[in-house]
């Protein structure tokens, strides 16, 4: 006599499409950046994908909306988000880059706590654009991934001074959350490769 094997509820298999979805695009991320002859920088990314996946992987277990029919134009949403942030920091618009956050994003700066309220953002914001004058930031290669209602965008950037000098590089992760057809930040985080006043050393080569 065949036994019927029961079928999941779709409830329980949209997150579990959702997370193998997201998995697929971080290890071809990876891949790809694991052969990218510039090397150190790009493995840094790669790590930080792979951490993006980790955090999504956990989230996207929950159920969600259905998937995305276009990740292509929702990576380009994130990425031009982050754009409109540097942005905003540099013409010190604080509203502009609180607009581009849900109301329980949890950000993680560096040499500070984890802002967890809007009033502990605008607080932090608004003190580190002040002491920030003067320096202008540009963003460097990048990688972006979407599974559902999920997203994640991290990359690069570099710190210049008023003479257009590179004097500090760091790299930053965020994860975005589309609620009622709007991609916003949900957690973000950003680090530099060196104390701020000096110069941060190219990275050791990887080794095979």
């Amino acid at each position: 006599m065949l036994r019927r094997t029961p079928m999941r509820p779709a409830s329980e298999a949209a997150p579990r499409r959702r997370v193998s979805n997201l998995y697929f695009h971080v290890t071809t991320a990876y891949n790809v950046l694991r052969r990218n002859p510039r090397g150190t920088a790009m493995h840094r990314l790669a790590r930080a994908a792979l951490v993006a996946a980790g955090l999504l992987a956990v989230v996207g277990c929950t159920p969600s909306g259905p998937d995305a029919g276009n990740t292509k134009a929702d990576e380009d949403t994130m990425r031009r988000g982050t754009e409109r942030w540097i942005g905003a920091y540099s013409k010190g618009d604080v509203d502009a880059i609180m607009a581009l956050y849900t109301e329980d994003a949890v950000v993680m700066p560096p040499g500070a706590h984890a802002a967890t309220t809007p009033e502990a953002l605008r607080d932090f914001l608004t003190t580190d654009i002040a002491t920030s004058a003067g320096l202008t930031f540009e963003l460097g290669d990048s990688a972006t991934g979407v599974s559902g209602d999920l997203g994640w965008h991290a990359g690069a950037f570099s710190v210049k001074n008023s003479a257009g000098e590179t004097v500090n590089t760091g790299k930053y992760l965020e994860v975005w959350r589309r609620a009622n057809g709007k991609w916003l930040i949900v957690r973000d985080m950003w680090n530099l490769d060196a104390a701020p006043g000096s110069v941060a050393s190219p990275a050791p080569a990887p080794t095979s």
